[in-house]
């Protein structure tokens, strides 16, 4: 499936929109996208009035330092679970003066799938500052920038869907 970067960027720009009816931030935090839906996301002039920051952890080591995920859970669950999406979700919100925070973490491959979690299992999650903490596992086709990009889609969709 073909994710064009004007899609991104217009789905980011009615994210932002509708962060900017609300008054709220945002913040993201990201793995195996590697700050491409912050890239999505700041192309759009003026973002810096709703986007607050991102995070890019793509280590384990990374999500503990910057995000706060609990070691036990990395290891219980590992990186690509809802558990650690959920944390990390939470992490950035915490840790930034954002409203609601999402979170990626996936395997895009080539490499790297398991039978339990094959390449193209991306988990995602939302936290609000109401408390609210949602999340979801799902599984993209193609090669890593189809997977990325179809991630990133996923990600603002429901950040969109979210916000309105």
């Amino acid at each position: 499936m073909v994710v064009s970067q004007d899609e991104l960027e217009r789905l980011a720009a009615e994210v932002g929109a509708a962060l900017r009816a609300r008054g709220w931030l945002l913040a993201s935090a990201e793995s195996c996208t590697g700050g491409w839906a912050a890239q999505a996301i700041t192309a759009i002039a003026g973002s810096s009035v709703w986007f607050e920051r991102g995070f890019v952890t793509y280590s384990n080591a990374a999500k503990r330092e910057l995000l706060d995920v609990p070691a036990e859970v990395l290891s219980r669950f590992g990186a690509v679970s809802e558990e650690t999406a959920r944390d990390m979700a939470l992490g950035a919100l915490t840790r930034s003066h954002a409203h609601v925070a999402f979170a990626i973490t996936g395997i895009a491959g080539p490499d790297g799938g398991t039978p339990d979690k094959p390449v193209g299992t991306v988990c995602f999650a939302w936290a609000l500052e109401d408390g609210r903490v949602l999340s979801t596992c799902e599984r993209f086709d193609g090669d890593r920038a189809a997977i990325r990009a179809q991630a990133v889609r996923h990600a603002l969709r429901e950040t969109l869907a979210l916000v309105r």
